[in-house]
């Protein structure tokens, strides 16, 4: 009877993480740049074979849970903003500077001036070039402290070349990721690389960055809420075979107390 109490407990814990997981997908399904997250199907397979076999303080282990990012591209949307780029291909993205001094990598091509003219993300971390962070010189008069004016005056070609009234800048720094499952994510939108990753920088020749256009969630929202009933159901219904074994366990101690 204990089997089966932790057998239905340790049932509901990948449910859980999948519940979890789902959600967060749901909540930035609208979020530019973001890569969904999912549970490889054999893990869990291999998770409920195990619970078969519950042995001892079982209950306390690890289950075999595995979780990935995917990172197929999103739709791209066009917005005529001169900062907002996307990139072709999965395996490429655009370098940014963390406050720390930490490099991350992110297909999020949100980009705004701040008022020392830096390119940042929403998040204020700086888009680097292969020279480092990018700063483009703002207008002395007026009060231009968004550098809206400015930032209708930049030109980034395919090859990442930004232009400020046809002067050059700086050339945007985009890297390829060989294996991006190995990439830790950092933020809703940012990875890390970690020490097995097969990261190179991008060549011009083969780079092609598109201005004006955004790279939206790759999260299918009809899919993960059809997902999220599912696991609501079978997390529900874990829940009652619980109930039902504490019930019968409660009966049988109390049988028990009263032939003693």
């Amino acid at each position: 009877m204990l089997k089966e109490l932790y057998t239905a407990a340790l049932g509901m814990l990948p449910q859980q993480t999948r519940l979890e997981m789902t959600a967060n997908n749901l909540a930035n399904a609208n979020t530019v740049g973001f890569k969904r997250s999912g549970i490889f199907e054999q893990s869990l397979i291999e998770a409920r074979e195990n619970l078969l076999n519950v042995r001892g303080d079982a209950e306390t282990e690890d289950l075999p849970i595995s979780q990935y990012v995917d990172f197929r591209p999103g739709a791209l949307l066009k917005t005529g903003n001169p900062l907002d780029l996307a990139l072709d291909g999965a395996d490429t993205f655009f370098v940014v500077l963390a406050q720390d001094g930490s490099e991350h990598l992110t297909r999020a091509g949100h980009f705004t001036l701040n008022d020392q003219g830096m390119v940042i993300t929403p998040d204020g971390m700086m888009l680097l070039s292969t020279n480092g962070p990018i700063r483009i010189e703002l207008p002395q008069q007026g009060d231009n402290t968004n550098g809206d004016t400015t930032a209708r005056q930049i030109q980034i070609s395919p090859q990442g070349e930004l232009q400020l009234n046809g002067q050059f800048v700086a050339q945007l720094r985009v890297v390829q990721v060989r294996n991006p499952q190995t990439l830790e994510r950092s933020s809703s939108t940012c990875f890390q690389p970690t020490d097995d990753t097969d990261i190179r920088e991008l060549d011009v020749a083969t780079l092609r960055v598109q201005q004006g256009y955004l790279e939206a969630s790759n999260v299918n929202v009809v899919s993960e809420l059809v997902s999220m009933i599912q696991l609501q159901r079978m997390f529900e219904l874990g829940q009652k075979v619980i109930q039902t074994n504490d019930g019968t366990l409660e009966r049988s101690i109390d049988i028990g107390r009263f032939t003693s």
